[in-house]
């Protein structure tokens, strides 16, 4: 079946917009474009959109996405095997946050107790999730399965008051970035190395200045760091980031 702009945006719940800028960048292309300017999609182009969908619901940004699906090698069998094994762990991860909130709903009404910790443990072990869905291979390969498995024991063993400020920290260093991107001066770039450093602190056992270098280049290197950065602070806050590290403590 073949659909018009109009009608396949209105298929897949995107909007046309969003249609001609993934034309634009050369991921989503239309099978032909009428004489009169109209662009047509086909069967081909729907099973791309639902793959770029499916790696947007996991935050990837685009240029990664772009590399991925556009790659002669790609398996859409194999990525949709893997999609469904990634969406499994996000359930299971959502169900323990709706068991959270029912119990601190419980816990508000009197009907049960609940520690400072139980509150906390469902987001604490999300994050830990998350991060080795995303890049437990990669880190692995860097630090050792030893280390990581001392830094997720770590975060997970965060009391209410880490929770908080580490999660206030990632917002920090973010605004810090996001200053950046307007005048890195002198200040800002020893401010977001000192945050960052402190936000590492609650991940890692041990801190160094060249395994902290060493994160930051893999921030660049790895174009899933980059795009975790730059959607959150601006494109090209991965590279400001790096830069600063460099610079502080190389």
């Amino acid at each position: 079946m073949e659909y018009t702009i109009q009608s396949f945006a209105k298929l897949a719940g995107v909007s046309t917009r969003t249609l001609r800028y993934y034309d634009q960048i050369g991921l989503l292309t239309p099978a032909r474009v009428r004489s009169n300017g109209y662009r047509i999609y086909g069967e081909k182009q729907v099973n791309l959109l639902q793959q770029i969908l499916f790696y947007r619901e996991m935050e990837l940004g685009l240029p990664e996405i772009k590399e991925i699906v556009l790659n002669p090698e790609f398996d859409a069998q194999k990525a949709l095997l893997t999609h469904h094994a990634q969406l499994l762990q996000k359930q299971k991860r959502l169900e323990r946050l709706i068991e959270t909130v029912e119990q601190t709903i419980e816990a508000e009404k009197g009907t049960i107790t609940m520690t400072d910790k139980e509150k906390f443990a469902a987001f604490k072990d999300e994050l830990v999730e998350q991060n080795e869905e995303k890049y437990g291979e990669e880190l692995r390969e860097k630090y050792g399965e030893k280390e990581i498995e001392r830094s997720n024991k770590k975060v997970k063993g965060m009391s209410e008051a880490d929770y908080a400020h580490v999660t206030a920290l990632n917002d920090k260093l973010f605004a810090i970035l996001k200053e950046m991107q307007i005048e890195a001066t002198d200040e800002l770039v020893e401010l977001a190395v000192n945050v960052h450093k402190e936000w590492l602190s609650y991940f890692w056992p041990e801190y160094s200045k060249e395994a902290h270098i060493g994160l930051a280049n893999m921030y660049v290197e790895d174009p899933r760091f980059t795009a975790y950065y730059d959607d959150r602070a601006g494109d090209g806050a991965a590279e400001l980031l790096r830069d600063a590290v460099v610079k502080v403590l190389g």
